[in-house]
């Protein structure tokens, strides 16, 4: 009842209520938002970008789900837009090489959040490797392991963000594995690898 309250109150607009669902929320997205990118600043923004969507989509919501599943189904949505983008930048610059006018591109690591608390990783190096391999992942199966190895949710939790059932979340995280296996092998050829 409280939470139906505390929705109603945020559809109505006000003020206080926004607050609340910021000093709640505010953590717990950013840490979703590193974990799918792993980058201060573009996780922050990120995380801006969610609340902005959430205000603006307040009055859609219906209800049928938890407060907290539908702001963690638009922070996944959300990172994954992000890394689309970034990927499609990322060719662009490619095909501009190719024809001739490169663009510089930045080599410094993108990787600045290797502290978040579900990573702990031997070195950077590895962790720069983990993070492409798992963006090569199908964005199901990305969603799905990411949520549970690295944001720490339960199956049942991701279940309800991403509005799958629970033997199709287990049947991505399984694919999810034997991929990044393949990934990460293909990655380091002879050297021995982290198994998930």
């Amino acid at each position: 009842m409280e939470e139906e309250n505390f929705i109603k109150e945020l559809k109505d607009g006000k003020r206080s209520a926004y607050s609340k669902l910021i000093d709640d929320f505010e953590q717990k997205v950013f840490a979703t938002c590193i974990s799918f990118v792993p980058n201060k600043e573009d996780a922050e923004d990120i995380a801006q970008d969610v609340f902005v969507e959430v205000f603006n989509s307040i009055n859609k919501f219906k209800g049928n789900s938890k407060l907290s599943t539908w702001i963690y189904r638009i922070t996944t949505n959300k990172c994954l837009e992000f890394i689309r983008k970034k990927n499609t930048k990322k060719r662009f610059a490619f095909l501009q090489s190719i024809m001739g006018t490169e663009i510089p591109i930045d080599k410094t690591s993108y990787f600045t959040e290797m502290n978040h608390p579900g990573i702990i990783m031997e070195n950077k190096e590895k962790s720069d490797i983990i993070f492409k391999a798992i963006n090569e992942l199908p964005d199901a199966q990305r969603v799905v392991f990411t949520l549970s190895k690295i944001d720490g949710k339960s199956y049942q939790e991701i279940s309800e963000i991403t509005d799958k059932s629970l033997s199709s979340v287990e049947s991505l995280m399984f694919r999810a594995k034997k991929n990044l296996q393949g990934l990460l092998e293909k990655f380091y050829k002879n050297e021995n690898y982290r198994k998930f």
